[in-house]
């Protein structure tokens, strides 16, 4: 059998795992067919002896390092130890996967006398909307907030949560305080690249509250360092674990039913219709008010208020 296989076979060079890319079925076939009468379940065995076993992939590699990886974990940190020592509101941001809306299965287990019932299959038709939970964790008190939009994951979607939060919470929880950290990924809606997502930031946050807004961004792949990620959405997922989301009532009853230490999270509703494809022009990016760091540029900028506001933040550096 090991002669059948030499040519089918693949192998890790650091060290003895092997798989083969023919079935059990085949090679049963072809062992017949060469005078070998056995089936696939002796087949099995005889791979198991030889140290071959069912694998699946795994995802492991988050593809080459950036130059700049280290450097920018470092500038996050300063940048928050900065912030929360002086009592500045510092927020960390992402937006989880969207969710059908309906009798869809949710994975995951949860006690119960009886299994509910659901679809068998995930049709969008069959779902009354699409909801993205937009999540926003505070830093300074460890609370967690979630804004369900119905629409497109959009920049201004992004940062319309932003600006609800800041409205509702922020400003009360921090008054007289100017000026923000945002910690968000290099990716998606609140991305180190849309122009949109720097032009909302300046209208609706900057603009509209007299905030300098500090944005540092995680680098690619490095998303599961965002504290939204690991302190708010993932319990969010842990609670409604196999619970089916039939109604945007039942998504936020679940959101609310979270908690975070030792605190419920706040969860409300986005019902703005957001256009996708929007475009900046560079006369209107360019009206900006953005300072670029010097550390790793790209990622870390400041936005200032367009207008006098007697506690500016002077530029990052």
């Amino acid at each position: 059998m090991l002669g059948l296989i030499e040519h089918e076979t693949g192998g890790d060079p650091m060290n003895d795992q092997k798989w083969v890319r023919l079935s059990l079925d085949r090679l049963s076939e072809l062992l017949t067919n060469r005078g070998h009468s056995v089936d696939p379940k002796t087949v099995r065995r005889l791979f198991v002896k030889h140290g071959y076993s069912l694998k699946a992939n795994r995802k492991r590699f988050t593809g080459p390092p950036h130059p700049d990886r280290d450097s920018q974990f470092c500038h996050i940190a300063q940048y928050k130890k900065r912030f929360l020592k002086a009592g500045w509101p510092v927020i960390s941001v992402d937006a989880k996967k969207k969710e059908l809306i309906g009798n869809f299965k949710n994975g995951g287990r949860n006690w119960c006398r009886e299994a509910e019932e659901v679809n068998a299959y995930d049709f969008i038709t069959d779902a009354s909307c699409r909801a993205t939970p937009y999540g926003l964790y505070g830093l300074n008190q460890g609370r967690g907030y979630v804004y369900v939009g119905t629409s497109a994951d959009t920049p201004e979607f992004a940062v319309d949560a932003i600006s609800q939060w800041w409205k509702e919470e922020g400003r009360t929880r921090f008054t007289g305080c100017s000026r923000i950290l945002i910690l968000a990924d290099s990716g998606g809606s609140n991305g180190c690249r849309p122009r949109l997502w720097k032009m909302r930031l300046q209208e609706r946050v900057a603009d509209a509250f007299g905030l300098s807004v500090t944005v540092c961004h995680y680098p690619r792949g490095g998303s599961k360092w965002n504290p939204v990620e690991h302190r708010l959405l993932s319990e969010i997922s842990i609670n409604w674990a196999g619970k089916p989301l039939k109604t945007l009532g039942v998504m936020l009853a679940l959101i609310r039913g979270t908690t975070v230490g030792d605190h419920a999270v706040h969860a409300c509703l986005l019902e703005k219709e957001y256009r996708t494809g929007v475009k900046v022009s560079n006369q209107d990016f360019a009206t900006i008010r953005l300072h670029r760091h010097k550390t790793c540029p790209v990622w870390n900028y400041t936005i200032m208020p367009r207008f006098k506001h007697p506690q500016q933040l002077e530029t990052a550096e």
